[in-house]
């Protein structure tokens, strides 16, 4: 089993900047990536952005390209959600995700992803 914990969600004015974090921890870890979905009330859980985990390569979506940037340190399996320019349709709980396996599914799906966080909201006012 692996524990995923997230941290770093909060209040800020539009324009301003939040810097999720996400910590994997448990048995070995060897995800094949890590990733940010989020959700507002109402709305089906959506994908925010991606990174591979053996190569660092990225996937955004996007409403959020240009404006987020996700990274990840491999030495302390965490993995990094800087979000800059912040809109209020922004506003949401974002969920950290694993995607163990490439054959799990795609980067792209919710599906694709096992161990989740309980999840950190970000509130965007205008």
């Amino acid at each position: 089993q692996v524990q995923v914990v997230e941290s770093g969600g909060g209040l800020v004015q539009a324009g301003g900047s939040l810097r999720l974090s996400c910590v994997a921890s448990g048995r070995t870890f060897s995800g094949y990536a890590m990733g940010w979905f989020r959700q507002a009330p109402g709305i089906e859980r959506e994908f925010v952005a991606a990174v591979r985990w053996y190569d660092a390569n990225t996937y955004y979506r996007d409403s959020v390209q240009g404006r987020f940037s996700i990274s990840r340190d491999r030495a302390t399996n965490t993995v990094f959600l800087q979000m800059d320019r912040l809109k209020p349709e922004d506003s949401a709980t974002y969920y950290c995700g694993v995607k163990a396996h490439l054959d799990s599914g795609s980067i792209w799906s919710r599906a694709a992803y096992g161990d989740w966080g309980q999840g950190t909201q970000v509130t965007v006012d205008s």
